[in-house]
């Protein structure tokens, strides 16, 4: 019996009024049920194919009755379909608005947070060319378009780019990316042209074998240049006639690695890579702290919101320089080293080894001496053993990933009953619910979001946290 196929619903008359996860528009149905819109931006009236998934609805806008003041050109040509950028059709002011927007319902309705002040979000200075790292992949089969299966053309092309979202054995072919500055694009496309030149075999993801599989490349402010290429398996003859071809033409990188990633996978944590040419790291600069950078450094992508964001932390810390600091999830101790000059002891956790390596590295490049710094799962260390040896913080600063703090560490922050905590968060939504935890004991007296990725959702912002005297 053949399965019955569902007519696709369409919904009339949808107002989109808002953002929601992942840049798709947010509208209610006429009966009030929400629905998430792709493509679609804030003062939009459409008319949408819609699905059920586990109990939402979500689809596409085939209608557009009015279309938002708000909107503009988009000026990628790869718009749509890389997955990235997704929100370039909305004007940047926009971006601001209903990021900050994001913020301050999550803080408010999720976490039912009273805070005394919502600052203005920082926006970026610089709205294209921010990034410092992108990684690209090379595929012997190239992502098409709905129109380019219809005309029957063959996806089997050696392509250098993106992996499109939900197709991982086929690749969007890159031109030009706005997101890094060059010589970023004038690499990538060259790499392809010589590969082909070579007639090097591109990775077949699907099969398991080709020759070229992956690259990365990292710049800095300071003009340096990192690159890093994975090739699926050794052939030293073939590999140091591309290497060498690159370096050729591009004299100016700083440093050149390689791999050998035969896995099932494009991660290369925790991989052998070896220096070809030039340095073994590149150097960065945040306010008056250098950096060294490696392959596996866990840095921020975007350097100069990243001094932002800090300068930021370190306004609402208001360090006088006596001050004991904890710094939880430090990374590669990018904010422990920012402030180290500013207080008496910074006392910071990370579960990553290699970033802790890191971290102890650049504290001794940059001569500084009061940074304590412990490799582990920060729910495991800091305990009140641990408080006891380092003695009670100051100031304590949290950084934790998206998926916000462990109810362990929730808990420990009010054993210790720091006077002040810093909440840095890329997830407002799991800052909210760790807030609402902790305002048991602390009361939230600033909020501020910073845009670390313009044209994408993603937002990061500080929370300052006062301990609360009820005695």
């Amino acid at each position: 019996m053949r399965r019955k196929v569902k007519t696709p619903r369409i919904v009339e008359q949808i107002r989109i009024t808002g953002l929601a996860d992942k840049g798709r528009g947010v509208g209610r149905t006429a009966e009030g049920q929400v629905v998430f819109i792709e493509g679609t931006a804030p003062g939009d009236l459409v008319d949408a194919q819609v699905r059920k998934k586990k109990d939402i609805l979500e689809g596409e806008a085939v209608v557009y009755h009015e279309r938002s003041e708000d909107r503009v050109e988009p000026f990628c040509a790869h718009f749509t379909v890389c997955g990235g950028c997704k929100l370039q059709h909305i004007s940047y002011e926009a971006q601001l608005r209903h990021k900050d927007q994001i913020v301050h319902d999550a803080l408010t309705r999720i976490g039912k947070i009273q805070v005394g002040a919502f600052d203005p979000i920082v926006g970026a200075e610089d709205t294209r060319y921010y990034r410092n790292k992108l990684e690209f992949a090379f595929s012997n089969k190239r992502w098409l378009t709905v129109e380019e299966m219809k005309s029957g053309i063959s996806n089997q092309e050696n392509v250098l780019g993106f992996h499109r979202a939900g197709a991982f054995d086929k690749i969007l072919n890159i031109d030009t990316c706005y997101l890094m500055a060059e010589p970023v694009n004038a690499i990538r496309n060259a790499m392809r042209e010589i590969a082909l030149t070579q007639e090097l075999t591109f990775f077949d993801p699907k099969e398991q074998k080709g020759f070229l599989r992956q690259m990365m490349i990292r710049i800095t402010t300071l003009g340096d240049i990192l690159l890093v290429i994975g090739f699926h398996k050794e052939n030293k003859e073939l590999r140091a006639a591309y290497l060498d071809e690159i370096v050729k033409r591009f004299p100016q990188i700083t440093s050149l690695q390689y791999f050998i990633n035969g896995k099932g996978n494009d991660s290369f944590l925790g991989m052998d890579i070896k220096v070809y040419y030039g340095k073994a790291y590149i150097e960065e600069k945040l306010g008056d702290v250098t950096f060294r950078i490696g392959p596996h450094s866990f840095f921020q992508t975007s350097t100069r919101q990243a001094e932002r964001l800090f300068d930021t932390v370190k306004e609402f810390a208001d360090f006088k320089g006596h001050e004991n600091v904890y710094d939880l999830y430090t990374g590669l101790g990018s904010i422990a080293l920012y402030i180290a000059k500013q207080c008496k002891q910074v006392v910071a956790i990370e579960e990553i080894e290699d970033a802790i390596a890191d971290a102890k590295e650049n504290a001794i490049l940059n001569n500084i001496e009061n940074c304590v710094f412990y490799a582990g799962d920060v729910k495991n260390i800091l305990t009140a053993e641990f408080a006891a040896q380092h003695g009670k913080p100051d100031i304590l600063i949290t950084d934790p990933p998206r998926a916000g703090m462990h109810e362990k560490v929730v808990e420990m922050l009010l054993q210790l009953e720091a006077p002040k905590v810093v909440y840095v968060s890329c997830n407002p939504a799991t800052q909210a619910r760790d807030l609402n935890l902790l305002s048991v004991k602390y009361d939230v007296v600033r909020s501020r979001a910073v845009d670390m990725f313009p044209y994408t959702h993603h937002i990061e912002n500080v929370a300052l946290l006062q301990l609360r005297n009820d005695k």
